[in-house]
């Protein structure tokens, strides 16, 4: 039996949050006993349990404080325990014992771009930082631990934990693949709003769908004021020119249990991705009955290979826009309806044991 920290406080952001989330029962229901590190009333749910200690903290990850100067009784109460764990590449300073990372993705070092050389620089730090503190470190796909070993070398060891769906959607029943009744004429983007998730790619290719004759709305849902003031006014521009403003919502956040219907009463969900670690709206689409049109980048060719995916060439409007109409230009295409083995093929039952498996390897 070990003694085991988690830091919990990124456990409400986005991917981060949900693998976090979706692991921490698994790792719980161990014998093993657990100190969480968060803010104390966004762990209330696990605070409860027999094995489970909370360790108020609500310093900034990333931040200096974090990096340099950490509160004593957080450094006193991690080394007191048998490992480290975070669930993102930042860490505190003074930790002595065997540091375990996930990091999801190394997008900034693909794809500079999206930050300035002065960002780019500190994401790097961090990045090498969290590889020369960690005993290993863990990633989401094939494609990230590649692309990891590509930029921050191969002298830790890098094991594939992959990213899975929340619980609601294992648990629902799968829809029989003609029950359309409940179905609209929607087509459903799900993500974060940022230049890499490829969205003016496809607000371009629905543009050209509609003037083809295409009668659909599309959906999208995620923050709009995650895009930079430049992306935004690229983004707000191609819906002015288009006369298509009223066809366009913006949902703004959505709490998960209105995304999952949002999810499973779509035609359609596209997830036109230029760059992803995992990628996780197209298996939550799947899940729910509703069929995914992809990009072909890596990642979505090696986790989707399996599933009846389509897939367009990613950042390409017009082929986009042809596998629209192709999917949709007869009518609301038949649901999905997954065998038991790609239901469960991405679990974090199945995440959680392979993490465990390596801190009991842990000296």
């Amino acid at each position: 039996m070990m003694k085991i920290t988690i830091d919990c406080r990124m456990i409400h952001a986005s991917g981060i949050g949900v693998y976090l989330k979706g692991c921490l029962p698994y790792f719980i229901e161990t014998q093993n006993h657990f100190l969480l590190i968060g803010e104390r009333r966004r762990l209330a749910e696990f605070s409860g349990k027999a094995n489970v200690s909370v360790l108020h903290c609500d310093t900034k990850p990333f931040s200096i404080t974090e990096t340099f100067f950490p509160p004593a009784r957080l450094v006193k109460a991690v080394n007191g325990t048998d490992l480290f764990y975070s669930p993102y590449f930042n860490l505190p300073a003074r930790i002595n014992i065997p540091v375990y990372t996930t990091i999801h993705d190394i997008i900034f070092a693909d794809m500079p771009e999206l930050c300035s050389p002065a960002g780019l620089a500190a994401r790097t730090w961090f990045y090498r930082r969290a590889v020369r503190l960690s005993k290993k470190l863990f990633t989401v796909s094939l494609f990230s631990k590649g692309r990891i070993e590509y930029h921050l070398g191969t002298a830790k060891p890098v094991i594939v934990t992959h990213s899975a769906v929340q619980e609601q959607y294992l648990r629902q029943a799968g829809p029989h693949p003609s029950c359309t009744d409940q179905t609209e004429k929607t087509i459903l983007f799900v993500g974060n709003i940022k230049k890499h998730k490829g969205l003016c790619c496809l607000l371009e290719a629905f543009f050209q769908a509609r003037k083809s004759g295409l009668d659909y709305r599309l959906i999208i849902a995620g923050e709009k004021n995650n895009f930079r003031t430049s992306d935004g006014g690229m983004l707000e521009k191609l819906i002015d020119e288009s006369g298509e403003r009223q066809n366009v919502l913006f949902t703004g956040f959505v709490p998960a249990d209105e995304l999952q219907n949002l999810v499973k009463r779509a035609a359609l969900l596209v997830q036109p991705s230029l760059y992803e670690g995992f990628g996780l709206p197209p298996l939550e689409a799947l899940l729910s009955g509703t069929p995914a049109l992809v990009s072909d980048i890596a990642v979505f060719r090696e986790l989707y290979s399996s599933y009846p995916v389509t897939y367009f060439r990613a950042g390409d409007s017009a082929d986009l826009k042809e596998k629209l109409v192709g999917l949709l230009s007869g009518g609301i295409p038949p649901r999905v309806d997954l065998p038991e083995s790609l239901r469960l093929k991405y679990t974090f039952e199945k995440t959680a044991k392979t993490i465990l498996e390596e801190w009991q390897c842990a000296p």
